[in-house]
């Protein structure tokens, strides 16, 4: 046999492989991936934004309380409550991300189940899945997203209710 591609007896591939639906695949995978690194930097800013807050209350807090409780210590406390509870939402271990593959799913559809699926007609139902995926990730990245950007205008309205109560206004 002289096929270029072999019969897919001794090199697995069949000659009705398409390698569009490959990349595709492959460029499904990485937007998966990218999608997951999102994920690990809001977490990694929201512990940034801990560290912040806790640092500018500590340090701006004290000294704003040496000389009592005044409207802007109030609204400074409560605003660091309001990052607080921001900060709770991002950190939120959610368990319906879908970043990977059911390795047992993967056997019994496509090997153990009988049916004689190309490589190519894996790659497009496993791409289309994957699509499903981000689609479902990204709600709960949005509300990350937002809740991120929320803490971060209380952060500078905290520091700011500080400021103003060090300075008297």
């Amino acid at each position: 046999m002289n096929d270029k591609q072999g019969s897919g007896a001794d090199t697995g591939v069949r000659g009705d492989d398409d390698p569009r639906l490959a990349f595709i695949y492959q460029e499904a995978v990485r937007g998966l991936l990218h999608q997951q690194n999102v994920v690990e930097s809001l977490n990694t800013r929201a512990g940034n934004l801990i560290f912040a807050a806790a640092f500018a209350t500590s340090l701006l807090g004290s000294r704003a309380l040496s000389d009592g409780l005044g409207l802007w210590d109030w609204i400074a406390m409560t605003l660091l409550l309001g990052i607080g509870v921001l900060i709770a939402i991002m950190l939120y271990p959610y368990y319906n991300y879908t970043f990977r593959f059911d390795p047992e799913e993967l056997l019994g559809q496509y090997v153990d189940g009988g049916a004689d699926a190309t490589m190519s007609a894996i790659h497009r139902e496993l791409a289309l899945r994957i699509k499903a995926d981000m689609i479902n990730n990204w709600r709960v990245i949005q509300r990350i997203r937002m809740a991120l950007q929320l803490s971060l205008i209380l952060f500078l309205l905290e520091i700011l209710a500080w400021v103003f109560s060090i300075g008297g206004v």
